[in-house]
């Protein structure tokens, strides 16, 4: 299975993004869990949220009200929804995820992250 993480991009403050994390290579595909994380520059990684197994999500308290987590099911994919961005946002978003397949069972995953820069 790869994880890719994709949406990254470079806008002014005060708009949105959607991040994209598709698995592929498997013909069935189940997110158990997802996290999606950050680093900005110079600064250690964060976590950013989780979609939580049985579909519940949790953000961090300082994307509270602005970033929502989705699934689609049908297309393999978690998002990140972000809105009302700022220039702290800046940062490489990563997606990591326990996804299980029929030939693997249930493992973890690591995509490579995309980069959203945010300017004042």
């Amino acid at each position: 299975v790869q994880l890719q993480a994709s949406g990254g991009g470079l806008v002014q403050a005060g708009e949105s993004l959607r991040l994209s994390c598709r698995a592929s290579g498997s013909r069935r595909i189940i997110f158990n869990t997802a996290t999606w994380s950050r680093q900005a520059p110079g600064k250690e990684r964060e976590w950013v949220g989780t979609l939580n197994s049985g579909g519940s999500t949790n953000v961090a308290d300082f994307v509270k009200g602005r970033f929502t987590i989705a699934r689609d099911i049908d297309h393999n994919t978690i998002y990140l929804e972000m809105n009302n961005l700022e220039p702290e946002d800046t940062g490489i978003y990563s997606c990591n995820a326990n996804i299980w397949t029929a030939t693997d069972g249930s493992r973890e995953y690591s995509g490579q992250g995309t980069l959203v820069t945010v300017s004042s």
